[in-house]
């Protein structure tokens, strides 16, 4: 009889400190290096002039938003904040946040670190109705 292994899945922890930037002058301009061979999944997000993402928060991810237009607005755990473009913005595992269109429409770059999920948010305000009732409980225990 063949002998049965387990099979255990392992998934990449969430960053708890956000990356330093590597910034390398080139004579055509420069490029700037969020992250080397790390297991990582990135976005572009856009958000349009008056609307918003939904207040939410991850227990399996950190983020690391960087604004490529003038007008982001970025909520973390009740603070706002308005970053210039590429001026990163880390989110902890576990903090509440949010991206805000106020008067102009922008894009952020996402790169998130951990095991990704959409199924990862809860949400805990939502203008377009999506929070359920059981978000609350299931928030996350960082």
């Amino acid at each position: 009889m063949a002998e049965m292994k387990e099979v255990v899945t392992t998934y990449p922890e969430p960053r708890k400190e956000p990356p330093e930037p590597l910034v390398v002058e080139k004579p055509w301009g420069r490029f700037i290096q969020y992250v080397l061979n790390e297991p990582v999944t990135v976005k572009i997000l856009e958000v349009k002039a008056g609307e918003q993402l939904s207040l939410q928060a991850h227990s399996h991810r950190s983020e690391l938003w960087v604004p490529l237009d003038e007008g982001a607005c970025v909520e973390i755990d009740g603070q706002i904040i308005h970053p210039k473009p590429l001026q990163p913005v880390f989110i902890p595992v576990g903090a509440k946040h949010r991206l805000i269109g106020e008067d102009k429409s922008y894009r952020v770059l996402e790169i998130s670190f951990g095991f990704f999920d959409e199924d990862d948010i809860v949400r805990f305000e939502d203008k377009y109705g999506r929070v359920k009732e059981d978000e609350e409980a299931k928030s996350p225990s960082v």
